[in-house]
């Protein structure tokens, strides 16, 4: 044990750089955001009055705070089942043991390790009311008239929607795939035996086995889907009628295009609050469903 205690220093010094980063570029800022959330902290002003809990009460009473609010969860609510239904239906496609499979999840997941702001650019040119994708489609196919999607309040939310299914399509699959992978053959074969057809040994051997992996996918992509702001600045800045209008990128013109960086401080902590509560919730539900799940 003697031996065993004189070297821990190595292990210390292993894990000293990535502590630092940790308490340098997370820690840190998160104490000092809620330093600055009690005071009426403007960048171009030298004073910062303490307000205490005044940014809060003002934030909340605030009808286009709530608006970005609701929009955040309108947006979590239709991104998170999609996307993870559409992951893992076509994780169970590259599953299959066919020629050239490994093409088609490498297509899959090329989206991943695009920028986001590149991939905004090429939706945008999808998405163009007279030469875009699918409008000049549409009007090949003798469709009349065509729609701006990006300007329509109906659509410019599901645009968005319809664009994370791409971004978060290849990590998920990948998690997905790895979880299939793991399930032992044996379990197949005698479910094969019983006579179940694919539907049935998908149904009653990949999902149950898959509890976990999808536990970590559903909460993953929930944290991701609270963070909406890239698409939202290069796509709508909001709009149409605020309709897009999400949490991060609220806070994003509080604290660079009005400079309160007190208030967006708060509103920071008001979306960890809610990040945080939906992913407990979400942790606490499905691991109550894998205790029954392993009881019955």
């Amino acid at each position: 044990m003697a031996a065993l205690r004189a070297n821990n220093w190595r292990g210390y010094v292993f894990v000293a750089p990535a502590t630092l980063y940790l308490a340098l570029f997370a820690f840190f800022p998160m104490v000092f955001a809620g330093y600055m959330s009690l005071h009426r902290w403007h960048l171009l002003k030298e004073d910062h009055p303490f307000v205490g809990l005044a940014n809060f009460t003002t934030m909340l009473a605030d009808p286009f705070f709530r608006n970005a609010i609701y929009n955040t969860l309108i947006y979590v609510v239709f991104s998170v089942p999609l996307g993870v239904v559409t992951s893992l239906a076509v994780a169970a496609l590259v599953a299959q043991r066919l020629r050239g499979v490994g093409v088609f999840r490498t297509l899959y997941y090329i989206p991943a390790i695009g920028s986001k702001v590149a991939i905004s650019m090429v939706w945008i040119w999808i998405l163009l009311p007279e030469v875009g994708l699918i409008n000049a489609s549409l009007k090949w196919l003798g469709g009349e008239g065509t729609t701006n999607f990006l300007a329509e309040p109906g659509w410019a939310m599901a645009a968005l929607v319809a664009m994370s299914l791409g971004i978060g399509l290849g990590p998920r699959m990948i998690i997905f795939l790895a979880g299939i992978q793991s399930v032992p053959q044996t379990y197949y074969e005698a479910a094969a035996l019983d006579g179940c057809t694919a539907w049935k040994r998908f149904r009653h051997v990949t999902l149950p086995l898959l509890a976990p992996t999808t536990l970590f996918v559903v909460i993953t992509t929930t944290i991701a889907s609270f963070q909406l702001f890239t698409e939202v600045y290069m796509m709508t800045r909001g709009g149409p009628r605020r309709t897009t209008d999400v949490v991060l990128y609220h806070i994003y013109k509080e604290a660079w295009q009005k400079f309160e960086v007190g208030m967006a401080s708060a509103m920071s902590y008001v979306l960890f609050a809610m990040i945080l509560i939906v992913a407990l919730l979400q942790f606490r539900i499905m691991r109550r469903g894998l205790s029954e799940g392993a009881v019955a």
